[in-house]
């Protein structure tokens, strides 16, 4: 149904904006994949096709800021993954086929699950560029994506030979970031701190890697090649090491202080909040989430880093995006709604703001808000349908009824769920 023309009516419409009310009485007009009009219920929309949907409510479709491809979220899977097993991978065409297919298929995860814009910030070489064109010229289904594709790291530093470059010297963060650019993604992905996985010790979470003096050069470099950077940071020395080298987004994020948040000011940086990670090593129990005390300890710092990081953003006027950091343990490909609920639980926000948040407020800190992020004539008609009121209960979500991506109306999604995952997370909603 991409190219045809159709209405969707008898919905309720929440428009992402940031004081969106319920609006019925409308209907869509859908054209060549884009919102062409909203027009009272009753206003003749001649021979076009007429989906009823029964009062179900309609919104934007939600857009995850912090998705890595290569991994379902399933902590067994998770454990398998290391530089040798990826050179392994990436050095036969035969595996790296089945390694494009398994990432093509965790994309299409995230459009049925509702999410019809992924940005990617790290994955392995050039595959997420290559499903995003593929998407682009109709040949596969998936969502929007935005791709970093390889990162840029040091030695030791965080995914290391998994999904990032080493870059030892300035020369080798030019070198590494132009290599990057040759294959157009869409932004730059560093990784300047380390994760609560590579911690060798209690309480020292996010160990600056990568020097002040690397991330300015990457930096330097991408925005002169006009892309912008992110960055992987997870404690106080990498956000500082970030803001003044001049990363535009800080994923994750940690305790912030005045002078931190005076350059997030100043440089016009956002935080990318992910909350989802961190739950299942910070709080699950250990015999569960199989985290050694070490471990388990660092992820609550890392835990609370990033809530109170996203705390004194809001606070301070810094926008702030939210992404789930699949696929980490326990983190799938089709939960970016336990990430809206998080936010609200952890955060503070209402259920307004989160919506408007994963779906507006992304698009912006994306850079497609002219496309994409409300419901508004003249935007692509990404959109997710479900059957209760999510400004009630963000839980509703989690099974939409059906997803609309640049047009094409997809009824009664289904995506395979993993049953142990789900009860685990469910007890921390």
């Amino acid at each position: 149904m991409k190219n045809k023309t159709y209405v969707l009516k008898n919905a309720v419409i929440l428009d992402g904006t940031e004081n969106m009310q319920p609006i019925t009485g409308k209907k869509l007009l859908i054209e060549n994949g884009i919102i062409a009009d909203i027009l009272p219920d009753d206003a003749d929309t001649g021979s076009a096709e007429v989906i009823d949907l029964n009062g179900k409510y309609l919104m934007p479709g939600l857009i995850n800021l912090h998705v890595h491809l290569p991994g379902s979220g399933m902590p067994k899977h998770t454990k398998k993954q290391n530089a040798e097993s990826v050179r392994r991978l990436m050095s036969f065409a035969p595996s790296r086929a089945v390694v494009y297919s398994l990432c093509r298929g965790f994309a299409k995860t995230e459009l049925l699950s509702g999410v019809t814009t992924i940005r990617t910030v790290g994955g392995l070489g050039d595959i997420d560029g290559r499903i995003r064109d593929a998407i682009n010229s109709g040949r596969t289904l998936g969502p929007r994506m935005l791709v970093s594709n390889m990162a840029v790291s040091v030695p030791g530093g965080h995914m290391a030979g998994v999904l990032a470059y080493e870059a030892e010297s300035v020369a080798d963060c030019e070198k590494y970031v132009r290599l990057i650019a040759k294959d157009s993604p869409d932004l730059i992905k560093l990784m300047i701190t380390g994760g609560v996985l590579d911690a060798k010790k209690r309480g020292e979470p996010g160990e600056l890697k990568m020097s002040p003096e690397l991330v300015k050069a990457c930096c330097d470099t991408a925005h002169e090649l006009g892309y912008k950077v992110a960055a992987h940071v997870e404690s106080p020395a990498g956000l500082k090491a970030a803001l003044y080298g001049g990363v535009d987004t800080i994923e994750h994020g940690a305790q912030p202080d005045d002078e931190t948040m005076a350059e997030f000011l100043k440089s016009g940086a956002a935080h990318v909040c992910t909350i989802s990670p961190a739950i299942p090593c910070a709080l699950f129990d250990r015999e569960i989430s199989g985290a050694s005390e070490t471990v388990q300890f660092n992820s609550r710092v890392v835990l609370d880093g990033v809530i109170a990081c996203a705390k004194a953003a809001l606070k301070n006027g810094v926008p702030v995006g939210l992404g789930t950091d699949t696929a980490c343990p326990y983190v799938t490909h089709y939960d970016m709604w336990r990430e809206l609920a998080y936010f609200v639980k952890y955060v503070g926000v209402d259920n307004a703001f989160a919506l408007h948040t994963a779906t507006c407020i992304n698009a912006r800190i994306a850079g497609i808000e002219a496309e994409t992020g409300t419901v508004e004539v003249g935007k692509s008609a990404d959109l997710l349908i479900c059957e209760g009121d999510p400004l009630r209960d963000i839980s509703v979500l989690r099974n939409p009824s059906a997803v609309v991506m640049r047009g094409r109306y997809i009824d009664a999604p289904r995506v395979k769920k993993y049953p142990n995952v789900e009860k685990e997370l469910d007890k921390y909603l």
